[in-house]
């Protein structure tokens, strides 16, 4: 198994009411640049009871785009759901808000005041924000610096706040919500990776589900990038930074309701949409990490925003606690290469050295391909040669006996008519004989074989 980070599914009682309140919302899209809107608003009547409804159907009312009728409803349902979120006892609200800014503030200007350090290089998406709703964003992340010392790296937090402040009455009812998202304590789960670890660990575990539920595109990728993790660690920027604002609020409407696991499937989709648009003629000699940013900040000219989240919810991902598991499982092999949450990001690279490999059995392209299908938290580290025909002979028993005691690894073979196969094996050789006799098969769900 693999790991992510946790998701959040927000759980509404049939028993909980909550009726449109448009006198809560009257304030809201005062930080808007109407003129960059993608579309007017449609008119349309919103039952009272919307809220109301099971969460299956708000599932799917929002999958639907059902919130994008109305800037009020919306508004009511990003503050009702986010209300319903479970946090931390002391989590900052609108009135601490207010202190902080007095405080900080007073009468100096934002620009006096330095964007917190866990957003250095960070880019920040405004979409349709006026220039109050821009000072405002900015305000909010200094706040949230303040007010949470413990947040060491998050690049997403900007557009999270951007998205909300279209929906939010005033600034301080915004920063409490994204408090609140924060600060959520349920149990594996999480809205906002705040750490160089969690983020990367969610970048290898969406190299991991790239490589089970896109193969062809991974595939592409491998064979003409020099480094498939630097091109994947970009996959929560194609949602919240290069998808236009009237594709990004949709994915916003559905990760509010259903947690992180929706923007794997979303960039999956967008994966699989690329692969459809491109080959690897086209893509030789490329950047492929700067074209995938193109393709995505013009998704419009290849699908519909309605039919990228039908694909998207069309793919049979693993379950919310399997996605959790891969993402513990990548921060484990995360923290064993040094990488730890309290520090500064760092750069690393998966560790085989296409410069210098050299290999009988398959080129150095092929190699790279197959250290792609490798589970992300095993290719961060050096590989060992255990055994090799050439200089060990052909004994099966003594190749056990070198490849014992070591996990997992990788089996090269090429056949007397130059066909080249392998498996990659995620246990140790010594677990065919756990159970006394020798084993009829071992290993785990990881395990596979490959052609070249």
């Amino acid at each position: 198994m693999f790991g992510s980070s946790p998701v959040t599914v927000v759980i509404t009682s049939e028993a909980d009411t909550w009726d449109i309140d448009a006198s809560s919302c009257l304030g809201c899209g005062q930080f808007v640049d109407w003129d960059k809107m993608p579309d007017p608003e449609q008119q349309m009547h919103i039952p009272g009871d919307i809220l109301s409804r099971p969460p299956k159907e708000l599932k799917k009312l929002g999958r639907e785009g059902y919130w994008a009728a109305s800037r009020t409803l919306r508004a009511q349902v990003y503050h009702q759901l986010i209300q319903q979120v479970a946090c931390r006892l002391v989590t900052p609200d609108a009135l601490v808000y207010r202190d902080v800014v007095s405080r900080l503030f007073g009468k100096l200007s934002v620009s006096s005041h330095p964007l917190p350090e866990f957003l250095e290089g960070c880019s920040m998406p405004t979409y349709c924000l006026n220039l109050e709703g821009v000072t405002a964003l900015k305000k909010i992340l200094i706040c949230i610096g303040n007010l949470f010392p413990d947040i060491t790296y998050s690049p997403v937090l900007p557009s999270l706040v951007a998205l909300l402040l279209h929906y939010s009455e005033d600034e301080a009812q915004c920063f409490e919500n994204i408090s609140r998202l924060i600060a959520s304590n349920a149990p594996h789960t999480s809205y906002i990776d705040q750490s160089f670890l969690a983020h990367q660990a969610s970048c290898m575990t969406f190299g991991d589900l790239a490589n089970k539920h896109c193969p062809a595109a991974h595939k592409l990728i491998a064979s003409t990038s020099e480094n498939v993790f630097d091109v994947y660690s970009e996959w929560l920027s194609w949602l919240f930074h290069d998808l236009p604002f009237n594709y990004a609020i949709r994915v916003f409407d559905v990760y509010l309701l259903e947690g992180q696991k929706v923007l794997y499937r979303i960039a999956l989709a967008l994966l699989k949409q690329y692969r459809l648009s491109v080959t690897s003629a086209e893509l030789e000699g490329t950047d492929v990490k700067a074209d995938l940013h193109a393709f995505v900040q013009n998704i419009a000219e290849h699908v519909t925003v309605d039919k990228l989240l039908e694909r998207a919810f069309g793919i049979r991902l693993f379950s919310r606690k399997e996605i959790w598991l891969l993402q513990m499982a990548n921060r484990k092999a995360l923290m064993e290469r040094g990488i730890t949450m309290v520090q500064g990001r760092q750069s690393f690279h998966l560790a085989v050295d296409m410069q210098t490999f050299n290999s009988s059995i398959v080129t150095a392209q092929e190699m790279r391909i197959i250290w792609s299908w490798i589970p992300e938290r095993f290719s961060l580290f050096p590989p060992l040669l255990l055994f090799c025909t050439s200089e060990d002979g052909c004994s099966l028993q003594r190749f056990y006996t070198r490849c014992e005691g070591y996990e997992p690894t990788v089996l090269l073979i090429k056949t007397t008519e130059g066909e080249v196969c392998g498996a990659f094996l995620s246990s140790d050789w010594s677990e065919r004989k756990k159970s006394g006799a020798t084993s009829g098969f071992f290993g785990t769900g990881e395990c596979f074989v490959f052609t070249v």
